[in-house]
């Protein structure tokens, strides 16, 4: 889930997207998932298993998590949220009641056996994926389809974990997912189409708006953002222009609402390092993935930015100070 922070925050900042919250509560399905599950309910998972209830095509809405503390702690996410939307009248009551009581909460994977579709949004960790997707390979019937809502792995990768290679498919939220739209759905070159189409198909379900990409590093958002970014720390590495002017010019210059070292501050440099360093290794030939000085000396130094409250500038919580000298 480190990963998906960057595209989730960058996302939603870059593009300073508004979208308010659709509860709906439909008898069809477009996609023909009835009963749908999701794994980890973290700061993602607990958002799209939230937005799946809320949608009310599916019967059933399997939450699951291995241990019970993580469980607990998902449920508590999910009620206070649906709690926020009713208290300032965006939900009803009785559409709160109907989302949360169409949610099974359980530490018990054979309960995701007769679901049709599961979306997994577990850590950034191919090891603990690969152990994941065996498990649930062997657990779930032949008919149910696999998606991973990862922001930087190989969606191939996975699917070869998993058993079941042609019904395996990408589908990438952004974080918060209760607001942001946008959910990228990607296509492997062993996925097969009519299993593609019915995941396209759920996202509209659901009330999100569905793009569709290949199994390229970082999809459409990350693989466009990244690179942005490490860009714009190459130009403070070359003493080409300072922090100030490199973000007030993509601010007033390209409409950014702002710039790329200021972003990168706000979601943290040693994620932005994390990816970075995986697609440098798995990608040695690709000259948009690059390793900055700047970058690795902040990181290395302990200065993270925001969450830090230092980085390219000065943070004091989330209100940004002036420059590092």
């Amino acid at each position: 889930m480190s990963s998906s922070a960057l595209a989730s925050f960058g996302s939603r900042l870059l593009l300073k997207h508004q979208a308010k919250s659709s509860h709906r509560f439909l008898s069809t399905s477009a996609s023909g998932f009835d009963k749908v599950g999701v794994i980890g309910l973290g700061l993602m998972g607990h958002g799209v298993c939230q937005v799946a209830a809320a949608s009310g095509v599916h019967s059933s809405v399997v939450a699951f998590e291995p241990e019970q503390k993580f469980l607990d702690l998902g449920k508590d996410r999910i009620e206070k949220s649906i709690g926020k939307l009713v208290s300032k009248g965006k939900m009803s009551q009785e559409d709160a009641d109907k989302t949360l009581g169409s949610i099974h909460f359980t530490t018990d994977m054979s309960d995701l056996k007769d679901t049709d579709f599961i979306v997994e949004a577990v850590i950034e960790n191919m090891d603990l994926k690969r152990d994941l997707y065996t498990s649930l390979g062997a657990t779930c019937d032949e008919k149910t389809i696999f998606a991973s809502n990862t922001s930087s792995l190989s969606i191939g990768e996975m699917a070869q974990f998993s058993g079941r290679t042609d019904r395996f498919v990408g589908v990438h939220f952004f974080n918060p997912v209760q607001l942001m739209k946008l959910v990228e759905v990607i296509k492997t070159d062993e996925t097969d189409q009519a299993v593609f189409d019915k995941a396209y198909a759920w996202v509209n379900d659901i009330g999100k708006v569905p793009v569709s990409c290949g199994d390229t590093p970082g999809f459409i958002v990350n693989r466009l953002l990244v690179p942005s970014l490490l860009q714009a720390m190459l130009m403070v590495d070359r003493n080409d222009a300072s922090v100030k002017d490199i973000d007030i010019s993509m601010q007033l210059g390209a409409g950014h609402p702002m710039g790329p070292l200021h972003l990168a501050d706000y979601i943290g440099l040693d994620t932005a390092l994390f990816i970075t360093q995986g697609w440098v290794e798995k990608y040695p030939d690709e000259p948009a993935f690059v390793l900055p000085k700047c970058l690795k000396e902040k990181v290395d130094a302990g200065d993270l930015g925001r969450k830090t409250g230092k980085g390219f500038y000065h943070w004091d919580g989330d209100k940004r100070g002036d420059p590092v000298a």
